[in-house]
């Protein structure tokens, strides 16, 4: 079965199903606006095999040719819209989609460009779609065609497109509802991006294949958000640690009765346990973390009933397996730090036009993520880092995360970004980004970080900033502070 009738089978016409700052939707209006879009895709000539590439703002228009492609077996790539043109070039050439809805800046940079496609205005395209004669959706839509398109950050290497099937969403927005609690009732805080798993699939996907309301949000605003919670009664919020961190530092006498809520959740980069625990004592919550990348969905999870132990990312999901292997793919010990492989019904089947690539990152049919992690002995995974974020100095290897956790325990420290640069000496020297959260001498750090960790992971330099470069979910771009620094002496 194709993913659409799974997302709408549980659709009320009368039930509210999406609110903004400016309209409200029941799921009877949702209904007939993707069959508008629908229609708009047909008389673009877009149908089942083809690509259209979505820059478009967070927007309702989006949500619906999202859902619309759905219908019609079309894929959608959807575009950051930060993309600068070089950036939309390259995956617009590699991507080939038959029509591509840009930005109104980003399409006067494109246009005529030889090497894209063919372009539209994402301004024109909310008139469009109400203009447009409604078209139900295609029978026969198998749950083997290309639903989404999904471009991985870049930040080894050039991205490249992760195509998700059908079965491939549909497993993962099917295991995070069962293992979830979602139901008809809920109420869902949404201020995530769209054009990413964790907005898309996550948060605004679950919602409909419950049939829930989701309240959107702009953007997120800390207290807006508390407030919107205490007076809208919402049940559900998703968000990154960013997101968690931000609403810990609003003064302490802002008070928000929070008992709606019966969920909050953390994810797209680690939560720390500092945080994790500090919120539970600050609003009486206990966040549940998970782990995803865009080439699997969501595999991992604290459990909703039960321990949700900070600084871990939990267990697998129903029909999920994973395991921690070394450099030669043996399985390692419980404790033991190596790569964490992932086998399950939500593994996408290889990257757009890259075959090579593709064998080599499932391999052996495991997903090979380069996350490093650990496996406890009751089976809870914790995530240590990147493969290629491990900092290797003096012959030992130093994981940034461990070394972030334990700066963040400082009292002055708000935040922490841990990094290697290359060194003469040490082949790689470890390099610490310190956000603070008061006046603070770094030199303060070295004493108290060497009666907490081993000499060769404590930093040998350290950075004051007042805040690190992020992508849209929250993520630290650490290629820009190695960049930054490159040059610095140790």
């Amino acid at each position: 079965m194709s993913l659409f009738p799974a997302l709408s089978a549980r659709w009320q016409d009368h039930r509210p199903a999406i609110q903004t700052d400016r309209e409200i939707l029941t799921y009877g209006d949702l209904r007939m606006r993707i069959q508008k879009a629908a229609g708009w895709l047909d008389e673009q000539g877009l149908g089942p095999g083809q690509i259209l590439a979505l820059q478009m703002p967070r927007s309702l228009a989006f949500l619906e040719l999202q859902l619309a492609a759905l219908t019609r077996g079309v894929c959608t790539l959807p575009l950051n819209p930060d993309y600068r043109a070089h950036e939309l070039r390259y995956m617009l050439e590699d991507a080939s989609p038959s029509l591509a809805i840009l930005l109104p800046a980003r399409l006067a940079e494109l246009q005529g460009d030889p090497g894209v496609p063919r372009l539209a205005s994402s301004a024109e395209i909310p008139e469009a779609l109400r203009a447009a004669a409604p078209a139900l959706p295609i029978d026969g839509i198998s749950e083997e065609t290309a639903a989404v398109l999904l471009y991985t950050s870049g930040t080894t290497g050039r991205p490249k497109g992760a195509l998700l099937k059908h079965r491939h969403i549909e497993a993962t927005v099917t295991g995070l509802y069962q293992s979830w609690g979602f139901s008809i009732h809920d109420r869902l805080l949404h201020t995530l991006p769209l054009f990413h798993v964790h907005g898309l699939f996550v948060a605004q996907f679950q919602a409909l294949m419950a049939g829930a309301f989701t309240r959107w949000l702009s953007r997120f605003e800390p207290e807006r958000v508390l407030q919107v919670i205490a007076e809208e009664q919402m049940t559900v919020f998703m968000g990154v640690p960013t997101f968690y961190a931000r609403l810990l530092q609003l003064p302490s006498a802002a008070a928000f009765d929070l008992s709606s809520m019966r969920l909050f959740t953390s994810g797209s980069a680690p939560l720390s346990a500092r945080d994790h625990e500090a919120f539970e004592r600050r609003f009486g919550h206990r966040i549940l973390e998970r782990y995803g990348m865009s080439e699997i969905g969501i595999v991992l999870s604290n459990p909703l009933h039960g321990e949700r132990r900070p600084g871990t990312v939990g267990l697998p999901l129903p029909e999920v397996r994973a395991k921690v292997v070394d450099n030669q793919g043996r399985q390692l010990p419980d404790g033991r730090v190596g790569q964490l492989l992932i086998a399950g019904p939500s593994v996408f089947d290889g990257y757009l036009n890259r075959p090579h690539q593709s064998a080599e990152a499932l391999r052996g049919g495991w997903m090979h993520t380069g996350d490093l992690a650990a496996k406890s002995d009751d089976g809870y995974l914790r995530i240590v880092g990147r493969m290629g974020e491990m900092i290797l100095s003096g012959g030992m290897n130093v994981y940034p995360l461990e070394v972030e956790s334990v700066l963040r325990d400082h009292p002055a420290v708000l935040d922490a970004a841990v990094f290697g640069l290359e060194d003469a000496d040490l082949g790689e020297r470890v390099v610490a980004a310190v956000v603070p959260s008061a006046e603070v001498d770094l030199d303060e750090l070295r004493p108290w970080l060497r009666e907490r960790l081993a000499g060769y992971k404590c930093p040998k330099e350290y950075h004051a900033v007042s805040d690190f470069p992020r992508n849209a979910l929250g993520k630290v771009q650490k290629h820009r502070l190695r960049a930054t620094w490159s040059g610095a002496e140790p």
